[in-house]
């Protein structure tokens, strides 16, 4: 597979202004916002973040995402100097960052592909009306009956939310009894979830499950042709019953033709979507019909994963993204060795008391880091429902073999310490 052309860099960084849309809680913000001072990039920050610890969220302009006039806001901002990228870091952000980029006349997707993107039930309206491979679905509503809508499902199934990312309740079905449970259970999550507008938080995705090894797409679009920045190989299986995802490695091995045949498809995605500009993140399922998509979000992939590009490109995700954006883009140095990450698994939930083992892992060879993304004290809640990884351990070696089992040894010498979380009951008198 070809590396992605990208045109050198020969502008001045001084001109440049970038508006960063993020809901407060995003854990890319920080990324984003390193890379924006390493490039010399001035950023306003768009959010809700009032309160945020984050001086540049409490300090930048406090927009509430859901609200018509946060548009006004950014355009007036825009007046008072203006901007020359609009980057929007999560779903939540992306429609109205497509909205802002347009009225400004800079680069962006259209908002009705960024909100397909976003919606997974629109995004496998669109595509399957384009012929892009998706699985067999449906949209069940909450405020009707269950069982009336399930009769004649085809099982094994998956039932997500319409409208969350990092696997936050996906679940899979095998039948009829189950697939009622899981659509209580994932009704609990979404009504928890004040992001959601009021069709996202009364409908569910019910879709056929697709066997077969999953990968993962990293790119960028340019006027609409896809440059693929790296493709990930997902060596567990993801069958269920819940879709937890552990370990990336890259550069893929699968061969150049299911290569190709992933990128064909992934850019067949984009384009019956309408999707125009900036990252994309695709998920894709391989079978003996070919690729199969899961998702294509225009926007980065989650985590601490970013980390792996700069083992594969030469540069940070977010460096590549906000040069993208504000005009300057970077040169691609293809890099001859493979990465990997591992998302450590939340497998129990409680408080976290301790992480025993991490100086034996870091000294495992080809690791590279480990950062732990929870602290003692805090609670773990695990898939469905959560929506946090416990931490990142990153591997570099010279094949994409040796990082995987790299990453396999460090997870050994983890062990996680947890404690149980203590309901709190109030004695006090009436």
């Amino acid at each position: 597979m070809q590396p992605a052309e990208v045109v050198p860099d020969t502008s001045s960084a001084e001109t440049s202004r970038l508006l960063l849309i993020t809901p407060p809680n995003s854990y890319r913000t920080a990324a984003y916002l390193v890379a924006a001072r390493r490039r010399g990039v001035p950023v306003l920050v768009a959010s809700e973040g009032k309160y945020s610890l984050v001086s540049e969220i409490a300090g930048g302009l406090h927009i509430d995402l859901q609200d018509p006039a946060a548009l006004d806001q950014l355009l007036a901002a825009d007046r008072s100097g203006p901007f020359t990228g609009v980057i929007a870091t999560d779903d939540a952000s992306v429609e109205l960052g497509s909205r802002i980029a347009a009225a400004l006349s800079l680069p962006h997707n259209p908002p009705q592909a960024a909100r397909f993107s976003r919606r997974k039930d629109l995004s496998r309206q669109a595509l399957a009306a384009a012929g892009v491979p998706v699985p067999a679905h449906r949209v069940i509503n909450l405020d009707r009956p269950l069982a009336s809508q399930l009769g004649h499902a085809d099982y094994p199934c998956v039932v997500k939310p319409v409208a969350l990312s990092a696997s936050r309740g996906v679940i899979r079905a095998d039948n009829l009894t189950e697939t009622i449970a899981a659509c209580e259970r994932i009704q609990r999550i979404i009504s928890r979830e004040s992001v959601l507008d009021s069709f996202e938080a009364s409908h569910l995705l019910l879709e056929t499950f697709i066997p077969g090894p999953e990968v993962a797409l990293e790119g960028l679009l340019r006027a609409g042709r896809l440059s693929v920045l790296a493709v990930f190989d997902k060596p567990d299986p993801l069958e269920g019953p819940f879709f937890e995802e552990t370990y990336y490695i890259t550069p893929t091995r699968h061969d150049d033709t299911v290569q190709r045949c992933i990128v064909d498809s992934v850019s067949a995605a984009c384009q019956a979507l309408g999707l125009q500009e900036g990252p994309v993140h695709a998920e894709v399922r391989l079978n003996g019909s070919g690729a199969v998509i899961l998702e294509v979000a225009s926007r980065t992939i989650g985590g601490d994963c970013a980390r792996l590009l700069q083992f594969g490109t030469g540069h940070g995700l977010e460096d590549l993204v906000i040069a993208h954006a504000t005009g300057r883009p970077l040169s691609i140095e293809p890099q001859d060795s493979a990465a990997g990450v591992l998302m450590i698994p939340i497998s129990e939930a409680g408080i976290l008391r301790r992480i025993e083992g991490i100086t034996r892992a870091r000294a495992v060879p080809f690791i590279e880091d480990i950062a732990i993304s929870i602290r003692e004290g805090y609670e773990l809640v695990p898939l469905p429902e959560g929506g946090s990884y416990l931490g990142f351990i990153f591997a570099h070696a010279p094949t994409p073999a040796q990082a995987e089992v790299a990453l396999r040894q460090a997870h050994e010498e983890l062990r996680i310490v947890v404690a149980p979380v203590m309901p709190m009951q109030d004695l006090r008198a009436d």
